[in-house]
C-alpha cells in the first residue's frame, strides 16, 4: 500500500483525474457482472440524462439519443452497449462518457453525476465493461446504432381520422354549397402535439355526437329552405322517382363517404329513402342520415379495403392540401387509376396546389403552427400597453399570413420566414415597427437596419403571443422556439419546485434576466432554464407587443387602480446577448442574428419537414418514420428550401411503401 501511495505522490497534480478514474475502474472490475437496464439505466434516468438526450430533447442534435419510454429490457440493454461508440477504449479517462455527465468537460446539462459519488462508480464500472468489450462485441453494439438510423420497424399508421371543426365546415360548405361556419356551435378543440388535428386528441364526447345531430338537421333543412336552388338533386323535387332516388343516393353518398358507397350501405339509405311520404322527405331523411354517420364524420388515411386504397389517397390529399373533402375530379382520377403511382400522385398534388382552395388550408397549417389562438386570447395591461387592441392582434395575424404565403406562393426560400427583413403592415402595425404607414393595408415594407429585426421572430405575433400582459417572458419566448422551430421538447418543473419569481417593486427594480438568475442558481431548474431563458434574453428590445425599445421600462402606479399616472418610472439598461444551446456558433443579440442562425441549422430545418408531416399524418412522427423525413428533408433542400415542394414530396412519399431494408431518401424521386 505504501508502494502505492509513494508513486501517487510521485505524479504531477494533472495526472490526478486519471489516477482516481483507474482507481475506481479497478473497484468496478472486482464487482460483479453489471445489468445496464437493471442497475445502470434507472441511475442515468434518475440523473434526468433522458429528459434532454431523446429524440425531441434539446439534446436531440447530439448522438446519444436514449429509447423510447416504453422500451423493453432488451432494447434497453442494447442501447447500453452501444455507448460503447462514446468511449475511447485506449485511455477511458478521455471518453466522452466519462467527462460530460460529470461536467469535467463543459455539459450544457451540467453535473449530471457528481463526482465522487457511488453513482460514479457505478458509472465507470459500465465504462469499463465497455472498454474492453471484444472487438467483434463492439461492432454487434454499434448494429443498434444502426438499426435505429434506419428506422427499419414500421411507422405507426393512423386508418381513420375525424374532420376538424374546419374540415367538417369546409366539407358542408362543398358538399352542400352552404355558406355559414356549419361547426360554429361545436365545442372548442385542444390542441395536443401542436396542433388541433392530432389523432389522439379526435374521440367522440356525448356532447359532440349530439351536436352532429342537431347540425345535421339544421343543414339538411336549410339546403331546401327554398326549393332545390342550390342544385343538390338529379331532378326537380316534385318529379322524383325511383331512378332519381337511385342516382341521387349514390352520386351524394360518393361525394359525402369520399369513396363509393357499398352494397349494405346502398339497401341501408334506399330503406330510408322509401320510409318517407315524399321524394323531398326521403332524400332529406338519407341526407341527414349520412351527415351523422362515421363514414362522413371520419376520412380514410389508411384503407381498410384494397378497392379503396386510391380513395384514401385522394381524402390524404385533398385533407391535407386543400383542407376539405374531394371533389368530383379528384375522386374521378381515383376511380381511372391516375392516383395508384407516385407520379400520379405528383402531378394531382401540383394541380391542386394550383387552386385557391390551398391557400386556404395553407392559412389553417400557419394558424395553428403559430399558435394564433394565444395571441387572441392575450390580454395587456392598458396603462403599459395602450395601442393594444383586438384590432391590433387581428393584424398582427392577417401580417403573419401573409408572410408566410408570400414565401410559399411565390417560390422563395422558406427558411427566409426566420431571417426575412420586412413585414406587411398596416397603419396599426406601422405604429408599433416604427415606420411609415403604407399607401395600402399589409403591403410589404422594410424593417429599417437599426430595428434588427426580421421574420417571424421579429414580428408583433410572435413577441405578443410569447409575453405576459404587463411585460416580456423570455423563458415563454424560449420555450415556444424550441418547441415549434427545433421540435424539442423541455421537461416541466419538477414536482414541488417553487416556478414563482421574486417580486418587482419600486424599492427593487430589476430586469427579466435579474429576476431569472434564480433559475441559473437554482439547481433544479438551472439545467432546463439555461437551455431556454437565453433564447428570450437576445429579445428582451421587443416589449410586450412587440415595440422596439432600449431599455426596461418599469412604471409603478399608485395603489389605486384607476390611476393613470406612473408615481415611479425606472428604466434599465437591457443585457441582450443570448445563445441557442446545443447549436455551435450560435451567440446573438437580436432577432436578425437568432433568425440567422435557426435558418441555417439543421435542426431546424428538419423541424419544419417534421411540424408539416405531423399536421399532414395526425400524430407526432416516430424513429420509424425518420427514413422518410431525411429523404423528404433532402428533397427540401435540393429545392432551395420551397415549401411547395416539401408538400409534394411528403403525399409522394406517403403514397410509396418503403422497399424492405431501404430508406426514403435512397429511392429515385
Amino acid at each position: 500500500m505504501a508502494t502505492i501511495v509513494s508513486w501517487i505522490t510521485s505524479r504531477t497534480r494533472a495526472a490526478w483525474p486519471v489516477i482516481l478514474f483507474s482507481l475506481s475502474l479497478g473497484i468496478g472490475a472486482a464487482q460483479s457482472r453489471l445489468s445496464f437496464s437493471e442497475q445502470v439505466y434507472p441511475m442515468l434516468n434518475k440523473a434526468g440524462c433522458q429528459t434532454c438526450h431523446f429524440r425531441d430533447g434539446v439534446a436531440s442534435a447530439t448522438r446519444l439519443r436514449f429509447p423510447e419510454e416504453d422500451a423493453s429490457a432488451r432494447t434497453i440493454e442494447a442501447f447500453g452497449r452501444s455507448l460503447v461508440e462514446f468511449v475511447d477504449r485506449g485511455e477511458p479517462q478521455k471518453s466522452l462518457l466519462w467527462n460530460k455527465p460529470t461536467n469535467r468537460a463543459r455539459h450544457t446539462g451540467g453535473e449530471r453525476i457528481k463526482r465522487g459519488s457511488r453513482e460514479e462508480s457505478l458509472w465507470n464500472s459500465w465504462i469499463q465493461t465497455l472498454a474492453k468489450l471484444p472487438d467483434a462485441e463492439v461492432q454487434q453494439a454499434l448494429a443498434y446504432r444502426k438499426a435505429e438510423s434506419a428506422g427499419t420497424a414500421p411507422s405507426a399508421a393512423v386508418a381513420l381520422r375525424r374532420l376538424t371543426h374546419q374540415q367538417y365546415s369546409n366539407t358542408i360548405q362543398d358538399l352542400l354549397k352552404e355558406t355559414s361556419d356549419a361547426s360554429s356551435a361545436f365545442p372548442p378543440e385542444d390542441y395536443v402535439d401542436g396542433f388541433k388535428n392530432q389523432y389522439r386528441s379526435q374521440s367522440l364526447s356525448p356532447v359532440q355526437i349530439e351536436m352532429y345531430s342537431q347540425s345535421a338537421e339544421r343543414l339538411v333543412k336549410r339546403a331546401f329552405l327554398r326549393g332545390d336552388s342550390r342544385r343538390l338533386l338529379p331532378c326537380a323535387i316534385d318529379q322524383g322517382d325511383a331512378r332519381c332516388a337511385e342516382e341521387f343516393i349514390q352520386a351524394f353518398g360518393r361525394r359525402a363517404f369520399r369513396r363509393p358507397l357499398d352494397s349494405r350501405e346502398l339497401d341501408l339509405y334506399r330503406k330510408i329513402y322509401r320510409s318517407e311520404a315524399s321524394h323531398l322527405a326521403g332524400v332529406q331523411a338519407v341526407m341527414e342520415s349520412v351527415l351523422q354517420a362515421p363514414a362522413f364524420l371520419f376520412w380514410m388515411q389508411e384503407s381498410p379495403r384494397p378497392e379503396w386504397k386510391a380513395y384514401a389517397t385522394a381524402s390524404r390529399l385533398s385533407y391535407f392540401l386543400w383542407n376539405t373533402m374531394p371533389d368530383d375530379a379528384l375522386l374521378d382520377a381515383a376511380a381511372n387509376g391516375a392516383l395508384d403511382t407516385p407520379g400520379g400522385v405528383e402531378r394531382i398534388a401540383r394541380q391542386m396546389l394550383a387552386h385557391a382552395k390551398a391557400r386556404t388550408a395553407l392559412d389553417e397549417f400557419v394558424s395553428q403552427w403559430l399558435r394564433f389562438d394565444r395571441a387572441l386570447g392575450a390580454a395587456r395591461e392598458r396603462r403599459t400597453f395602450p395601442m393594444f387592441s383586438r384590432e391590433l392582434v387581428l393584424s398582427m395575424l392577417e401580417e403573419s399570413r401573409r408572410f408566410v404565403g408570400d414565401l410559399v406562393w411565390n417560390g422563395k426560400n422558406f427558411m427566409d420566414v426566420f431571417r426575412a427583413g420586412y413585414g406587411f403592415v398596416n397603419s396599426d402595425l406601422a405604429s408599433v415597427y416604427k415606420v411609415p404607414a403604407p399607401g395600402r393595408d399589409f403591403e410589404r415594407v422594410d424593417f429599417p437596419p437599426e430595428q434588427e429585426r426580421a421574420g417571424i421572430l421579429g414580428q408583433a405575433l410572435f413577441l405578443t403571443l410569447t409575453s405576459k400582459p404587463e411585460d416580456t417572458a423570455p423563458t415563454s419566448r424560449g420555450l415556444f422556439i424550441r418547441e415549434q422551430f427545433l421540435c424539442q421538447q423541455v421537461p416541466p418543473p419538477p414536482q414541488g419546485v417553487d416556478t414563482n419569481l421574486l417580486p418587482v417593486s419600486e424599492f427593487r427594480p430589476v430586469t427579466n434576466r435579474e429576476r431569472l438568475a434564480e433559475h441559473a442558481s437554482n439547481p433544479a431548474c438551472a439545467s432546463c432554464h439555461s437551455l431556454i431563458d437565453p433564447l428570450g434574453f437576445g429579445l428582451e428590445k421587443f416589449d410586450a407587443i412587440g415595440v422596439r425599445r432600449e431599455k426596461a421600462k418599469l412604471l409603478f402606479y399608485p395603489d389605486v387602480h384607476e390611476a393613470k399616472i406612473p408615481k415611479k418610472t425606472v428604466e434599465l439598461d437591457l443585457d441582450i446577448t443570448g445563445r441557442i444551446a446545443g447549436l455551435e456558433n450560435s451567440e446573438f443579440t437580436n432577432s436578425r442574428q437568432m433568425g440567422e442562425i435557426l435558418a441555417a441549422s439543421a435542426q431546424c430545418q428538419e423541424c419544419v419537414v417534421r411540424q408539416v408531416f405531423r399536421y399532414m399524418v395526425g400524430r407526432r412522427d416516430t424513429p420509424e418514420d425518420a427514413p422518410l423525413i431525411r429523404g423528404v428533408l433532402g428533397d427540401f433542400r435540393r429545392s432551395g428550401f420551397q415549401f411547395q415542394e416539401l408538400l409534394v414530396s411528403l403525399v409522394k412519399a406517403g403514397s410509396t411503401p418503403l422497399p424492405e431494408g431501404n430508406s426514403h431518401g435512397e429511392r429515385d424521386h
